[in-house]
């Protein structure tokens, strides 16, 4: 999820505004949640996106 028209992480600029829940992820090493959406940097992250 980010604020504006590029991924801050990717450059990607393909983005959509069709998403559902979210989740925040402050320490993604030890997060078992983290690992599981393959979140490497802490931030916040749309569960699905539609």
């Amino acid at each position: 999820m980010v604020d504006g028209n590029t991924c801050l992480l990717c450059g990607n600029t393909n983005l959509t505004k069709s998403w559902e829940g979210q989740i925040f992820i402050f320490h993604p090493d030890p997060s078992e949640v983290a690992k599981a959406i393959d979140a490497k940097v802490p931030g916040r992250y749309a569960l699905k996106i539609k």
